[in-house]
């Protein structure tokens, strides 16, 4: 791909959001705020990726996964002070606010992309599920870990048949360190119920 006069491999546009996901995905299993950091990084080189290839909602899942990104930190930073007793807040107000944009986001992708062909239908459901997904893991309910799993396992066939070997290969981990992250967090739910 071409970017102001340089010219980017789409293997290292795949490599470096690869390296980035891997990174925040550790932060996130202790819902540490730097994963949102790290995920945010991760976002130019796959929407860059998939604009090149046409992928319009792929590329459009990244502009999403930002807002999701940026709503998610600031979230975590008002729960962690609701916490402590140092402020309340609109609650409604900010859990819905970054859905009704990632939702217009998402309509206008699946305006604009063309479903005569079959593996769009593809991209379609995992971008869907990634939603769902994001939407859970903004919340830190431990659902959100199995939905990953799927959004994995549907976009490893996606990437198989784009030829996005990286992102193929990146869908095994990443189910791996879901099915870690799943555990982890519903005992922190259970630790939650136990101390309630």
């Amino acid at each position: 791909m071409n970017v102001f006069g340089l010219e980017i491999p789409p293997l290292l546009l795949d490599l470096s959001g690869g390296v980035c996901v891997l990174v925040s995905l550790y932060f996130l299993w202790s819902k540490s705020s730097v994963y949102w950091h790290w995920s945010n990084l991760s976002l130019l080189p796959y929407f860059l990726l998939f604009l090149s290839g046409g992928q319009w909602m792929l590329a459009g899942l990244q502009v999403t996964y930002l807002l999701f990104g940026i709503h998610g930190l600031y979230l975590w930073h008002l729960e962690g002070r609701r916490s402590r007793g140092e402020v309340r807040f609109n609650e409604p107000l900010w859990y819905g606010v970054t859905w009704v944009a990632s939702v217009a986001i998402f309509a206008y992708t699946v305006a604009v992309t063309d479903f005569s062909a079959a593996w769009n239908g593809v991209q379609f459901v995992a971008v869907t599920l990634s939603l769902v997904a994001n939407f859970g893991t903004t919340r830190r309910w431990a659902w959100s870990w199995p939905v990953w799993i799927v959004v994995n396992a549907v976009q490893a066939v996606y990437f198989w048949h784009a030829a996005y070997w990286v992102l193929f290969a990146l869908q095994f981990v990443l189910a791996g360190m879901s099915v870690h992250g799943w555990r982890a967090w519903r005992r922190d739910e259970r630790r939650a119920v136990t101390f309630a």
